[in-house]
């Protein structure tokens, strides 16, 4: 969505090859468990999942495009079951058409899984209605070394839609496909399905494209990383062009809902399991052989010892809790704080989200342990080695200091 150009020919034939690796040779279905969801069922926004951009960006978001986007009602609301993005024909912001475009930067973020929404996209010359995904460093490193994943694409009144992917590979490099031709006055669910080694595309769990990217191939290391979420609808720009009399305006792009899954893990429900870091192969401890609520969580040298065993338990919804076995309580959050750096603890099991966690395959037989009711990622503090060391809650940054093994122990 950011940016489209010419790639050098060395790009067009990695890209070229990258599309012959056979679509068909795909592990195992994964089981999904639905980790978040934006179900758009109030009559407002939801703040904690998105925010809206303001303006026309540089260089009309790097595309030329035309509108202003706003967070007005009359471009962006929630109604009758959807978010409902209006593009307009209207002077406003010294621009002749307004949108709308959301995000869940610095809200949420994910690295892997299957992300899909449903979607009644509209028709016409010179709309580009698009939903995707950027790499949640940008800001640190740009793009498109971020990364950015078109989870779908269209532009004008093509009878398809687009799915594509953008990364860095010593300048701007990217690869995509269509998808066959679809009814564009219903609704489809437009999804990927992302782990360590590829991203595929579906519409209405048709599977049309796949990019290969095991082990950062053809330099694409980005997308090991977690990225956050985007939904809009542009007027005009270098793909589509200019909107042209027939186009019809208001423009509407209905979302029924847009939802994340992570695969589940493997892990035996019920199982007793150590947890240990990949930082320093030290495990999770209950401080003390401490049975009272409130007692810290840290790293220690693995004797299997029951304040460090913990019992691994779903609890139904795509997450799960976990259970010291010597004191029968379980990891949590003090007080649900959503603040980096908070020291992760033991309480009496009260069901809250404070005290839920999804597991996530990061590859490499690791996992992150992602707070329910933070968002943030148990961490050991400083990536210490050292027995003592705090397990905390953390922004996602990738490091081995958020990588879990889970070794059953019966």
């Amino acid at each position: 969505m950011l940016k489209r150009g010419k790639l050098l020919s060395f790009f067009l034939l990695f890209t070229l090859l990258v599309a012959l690796v056979p679509i068909g040779h795909a592990d195992a279905a994964p089981n999904w468990n639905l980790v978040w969801s934006d179900e758009f069922n109030g009559n407002a926004l939801n703040s904690a999942n998105w925010s809206a951009e303001i303006g026309t960006g540089q260089n009309g978001w790097g595309n030329n495009e035309l509108q202003y986007y706003t967070n007005r009602p009359e471009n962006v609301r929630v109604a009758d079951g959807n978010l409902v993005i209006t593009a307009r024909k209207e002077s406003y912001g010294g621009m002749n058409y307004t949108s709308a475009r959301i995000k869940t930067q610095n809200l949420k973020s994910f690295t892997y899984g299957k992300i899909e929404a449903r979607i009644k996209l509209p028709s016409g010359q010179g709309l580009w209605p698009a939903f995707w995904m950027l790499g949640s460093n940008i800001n640190a490193v740009g793009w498109p070394k971020c990364g950015e994943i078109d989870i779908m694409e269209r532009v004008n009144n093509n009878p398809h839609i687009n799915g594509t992917v953008h990364w860095d590979a010593g300048g701007h490099a990217d690869y995509g496909r269509v998808s066959g031709n679809l009814d564009f006055s219903q609704y489809h669910v437009y999804s990927i399905e992302w782990d360590s080694k590829y991203i595929r595309w579906f519409v209405d769990g048709q599977e049309y494209n796949a990019f290969y990217i095991e082990n950062g191939t053809g330099n694409t290391e980005e997308f090991q990383q977690p990225f956050f979420l985007l939904l809009n609808l542009a007027v005009g720009g270098n793909w589509p062009g200019s909107p042209d009399p027939s186009t019809p305006f208001p423009a509407q792009m209905l979302v029924d809902y847009v939802r994340v899954y992570q695969a589940s893990p493997g892990i035996v429900n019920g199982g007793i399991y150590t947890i240990a870091s990949k930082a320093s192969g030290k495990v999770m401890d209950v401080v003390d052989v401490s049975t009272q609520s409130g007692a810290k969580i840290q790293q220690w040298t693995n004797y299997v010892a029951n304040n460090q065993k913990f019992k691994v338990e779903s609890t139904g919804d795509g997450y799960y809790k976990l259970t010291a076995v010597h004191s029968g309580k379980v990891l949590d959050v003090p007080n649900s704080s959503t603040s980096s750096g908070v020291q992760l603890q033991q309480w009496d099991d009260n069901g809250s989200a404070a005290q839920r966690w999804s597991i996530v395959d990061v590859g490499g037989g690791y996992f992150k342990l992602v707070s329910k009711a933070s968002g943030l990622i148990a961490d050991v503090s400083g990536s210490s080695t050292a027995d003592g060391a705090a397990v905390q809650q953390w922004s996602d940054n990738g490091t081995d200091a958020q990588k879990w093994s889970f070794v059953k122990v019966n």
